[in-house]
């Protein structure tokens, strides 16, 4: 009884021993076992793959896929191609490469993600937080704009959204899909709600501004309600209405396309406010000027001083002459 004894209790120590030994094994070769796996997705250049051979250190830790999408690992005389390709995959390869190239036999070896970098999402432009991350598991055109810190308060009209696909060495292929916000935010379709795999730009403009001047209350740059919708009345109303003594005819300030200058366009403030002719809409970047009753129009000074200004200016666009 006390020979069976010994011998089993020698067994287990030789068994707590070798795992004891390859637990640190995995340690000293990269961390193996310590570092939090990521979705499996398909893997592409400069991600960080983790890999685990029993008794083999060199290979038992992460490695960098190359630029060309490759692994180069040690004991192995070729390179695997890794890329396009998910994390069982990627094992079974490397167990095939093992075996030819006479190595191990019937090796097992096991593969995970603990790093990606070859599915970068960007979000840039009307959003609280711009910034770039790394689309793994499931990741919606929401989820970025709410990683982003959500819609900023000048956001415009449409979400801009870049895809590009490798093509040949001196080209990449891009697609560019546009998403209204409004559909986006309110519309119960999911489809807006685009599913991102990482190569995205996702571009959000700012809503183009009108600038109105003179004779109102609260002059400034004002966001445009949308390319139809802004109009002379509704710039007043935005700059708090008329101050006293405005003139019977306002002028916009246009710029003429291709640039070079802004033509002048009389409008008959007076006759629109009485409803005696047609609310006129307005442009992105027009110059809405009341003059006073004096009828005294804008200088070409003071018009490039507006100009100058552009969109930093919120209030203070007061002009006299």
């Amino acid at each position: 009884m006390l020979r069976g004894h010994s011998k089993f209790q020698g067994t287990a120590a030789i068994l707590l021993i070798a795992t004891l030994s390859q637990t640190t094994l995995g340690q000293e070769a990269g961390g193996a076992g310590s570092s939090t796996v990521l979705p499996a997705e398909v893997v592409g250049a400069n991600d960080l793959i983790e890999i685990m051979v029993p008794y083999c250190a060199e290979l038992s830790r992460s490695f960098r896929v190359d630029s060309d999408g490759n692994l180069n690992l040690p004991l192995l005389k070729r390179s695997i191609k890794v890329a396009g390709l998910r994390p069982p995959q990627i094992a079974k390869q490397i167990e095939e490469a093992l075996t030819e190239e006479k190595v191990m036999n019937d090796p097992i070896v096991t593969a995970s993600v603990i790093e990606y970098r070859s599915r970068p999402v960007n979000v840039i432009g009307a959003v609280n937080h711009p910034l770039t991350f790394q689309a793994t598991g499931d990741t919606t055109l929401l989820d970025a704009i709410t990683r982003a810190g959500g819609f900023s308060p000048n956001v415009g009209t449409n979400v801009l959204i870049t895809t590009k696909y490798p093509g040949t060495e001196a080209k990449t292929e891009s697609t560019v899909r546009v998403i209204p916000v409004k559909n986006l935010t309110a519309s119960a379709d999911p489809g807006y709600n685009i599913e991102l795999r990482g190569g995205e730009e996702i571009r959000i403009p700012e809503a183009d501004k009108i600038f109105v001047a003179g004779n109102v209350n609260r002059p400034g740059a004002y966001t445009m309600q949308g390319d139809a919708d802004t109009t002379v009345i509704k710039a007043l109303a935005l700059s708090a209405g008329l101050a006293p003594y405005a003139a019977k005819e306002a002028y916009i300030y246009r710029l003429r396309p291709g640039g070079g200058g802004r033509d002048e366009l009389k409008v008959p403030l007076n006759r629109i406010m009485k409803r005696k002719a047609p609310d006129t809409a307005l442009r992105a970047d027009d110059i809405l000027y009341i003059p006073d009753n004096n009828g005294k129009r804008i200088t070409s000074k003071v018009l490039n001083q507006i100009a100058g200004v552009g969109a930093a200016v919120s209030t203070g666009l007061v002009i006299y002459r």
